[in-house]
């Protein structure tokens, strides 16, 4: 039998429990004294209605600035414009997102968001989105790329994230319309919309905030993006389908298109004052979700990623659902909501988490940097999430992030590029106590990782692969022991 949680042990739960309330209770103590000092501000977690605490719980109402009425109402007013419903949106890139709650509450309308915000030393709004079970990220925008493939997400959105968007020739609009998907929604929601009537709440001059806004529009008109709508202070503009309607208009104004032969190369690639050219196949044949979950990715049928066909796709697909079948006889608590935030370390084509989507998790599929192939794009176009990331370095999330890792094919790709205790040192930082790990290798490399996991208080157990101990290829699945120094463990095999 697998090494699992002993989901009876009350006392150890009733100790996290403790634990995490304890920390919290610190966080708003150290958060109220920092208000009464004189140097808190009106947009905190607290006076901005992201947070409440009643009786022995907290609750994310969904408020925020921008807000007021909680994020159901402020989805309702999206919605109006937005395709939401039907599946046509299902993909969002939240800049700024705070603790999250647009995420969290577009979750029930079937879309999933890839949110992201810097790391705030006195409000760890990101720890706050992954401790509610939200997809979040520590990330900016900066100078660097985003680390998302181009052409990924079927909507964007900004609620005073306080980025310049028209600032340094646009380049950060250029850098949202690369990883927006032709026909994808940008929402700007707060300063300067509606300036003239909000410019005085603002405290900011109203020159200023004029010319913040002609700057974005002029940027907008650029990029060919058409303005849907503008009401309060919400604004939504929309990609058009295709560049041949654009072409003339932006070769009046003297665009700069990229230059580079893959825009999905963007691992510590900096920025440009530039627009990414649309493809040559028209992503309209994308499906709306859930369809699109199993239907072949138009970059896979255009034959966009070398060496995978459709049909090396539908065996991809055939092959994880096999596999997570047997994960689910292995450790039955997969599916049963013990599990919300699940890594998938090497995601290829996203088969794990296609097979194993349900509303009870969410699965964050990482393509490393040294993969044979860059696959991401596909994971997005079967409505999947996931992220760039090189497992040589530390992964842009807070400790005890994750309830489950999946690593398939992992130690063997960088074997050789870094050190293996290296990537099961990060793997340890990001997995919860009590939570599941299952790596899938050859045998030989799977016995020199179980000696390290050996000496980190996991509980580990080797077993033959599901067609029979003559596969080469084993499955390690570990628990990661709930302890502290000097106490005793509380995982059991």
């Amino acid at each position: 039998m697998a090494p699992k949680p002993n989901p009876g042990d009350n006392r150890t739960r009733s100790s996290i429990q403790i634990f995490i309330v304890a920390g919290l209770c610190c966080f708003f103590y150290i958060l109220g004294a920092w208000q009464r000092s004189g140097f808190g501000k009106a947009d905190n977690l607290a006076m901005e209605n992201w947070v409440q605490y009643e009786g022995n719980v907290f609750r994310f109402p969904g408020g925020g600035t921008q807000f007021p009425q909680g994020a159901d109402k402020y989805i309702d007013q999206l919605a109006s414009v937005i395709p939401i419903k039907n599946g046509t949106v299902r993909t969002l890139l939240d800049t700024g997102c705070g603790v999250a709650s647009l995420g969290a509450y577009l979750w029930s309308r079937n879309v999933i968001a890839m949110s992201f915000a810097p790391r705030d030393s006195h409000e760890a709004q990101v720890q706050f989105a992954l401790e509610r079970g939200v997809p979040a990220v520590i990330g900016v925008l900066g100078t660097i790329k985003v680390p998302y493939p181009s052409r990924a997400f079927d909507m964007a959105h900004c609620s005073r994230c306080l980025i310049p968007w028209g600032a340094n020739d646009g380049k950060y609009l250029m850098e949202v319309d690369r990883v927006l998907r032709p026909g994808g929604y940008w929402v700007l929601s707060g300063p300067p919309i509606n300036w003239k009537v909000n410019y005085k709440a603002w405290q900011r001059p109203k020159e200023e905030l004029q010319e913040e806004q002609r700057q974005i529009e002029e940027a907008a008109k650029m990029l060919c993006w058409e303005k849907k709508y503008e009401k309060g202070e919400i604004a939504i503009w929309q990609k058009r389908m295709d560049g041949d309607s654009c072409h003339s208009k932006q070769d009046e104004s003297q665009v700069t298109f990229c230059k580079s032969s893959d825009p999905d190369d963007v691992w510590y690639q900096k920025m440009e004052t530039c627009v990414t050219p649309y493809p040559d196949t028209s992503s309209s044949a994308l499906k709306n979700f859930p369809e699109r979950l199993y239907a072949v990715p138009p970059r896979v049928a255009s034959g966009s990623i070398p060496g995978v066909s459709a049909e090396k796709y539908q065996e991809d697909s055939n092959k994880w659902k096999k596999h997570v079948k047997a994960y689910k006889r292995i450790n039955r608590l997969l599916d049963s909501g013990r599990y919300r935030n699940i890594m998938d370390m090497n995601a290829g084509l996203g088969g794990f988490a296609a097979a194993l989507q349900s509303p009870k998790l969410w699965v964050m599929n990482v393509v490393p940097t040294i993969a044979e192939r860059s696959t991401l794009g596909a994971v997005y176009e079967r409505g999947l999430i996931g992220i760039y990331h090189d497992w040589c370095e530390a992964f842009s999330t807070y400790p005890r992030s994750y309830d489950l890792i999946h690593a398939n094919g992992l130690f063997s790709l960088y074997n050789k590029k870094c050190n293996l205790e290296d990537i099961l040192l990060e793997m340890d930082r990001i997995l919860r106590p009590e939570g599941a790990v299952i790596i899938r290798d050859e045998v030989d490399v799977l016995i020199k990782v179980k000696k390290i996991i050996g000496g980190m208080r996991w509980d580990t157990k080797m077993m033959d692969h599901e067609d029979g101990p003559l596969v080469p290829e084993k499955i390690l699945v570990a628990v990661k022991q709930y302890w502290v120094a000097g106490g005793n463990s509380t995982s059991t095999q």
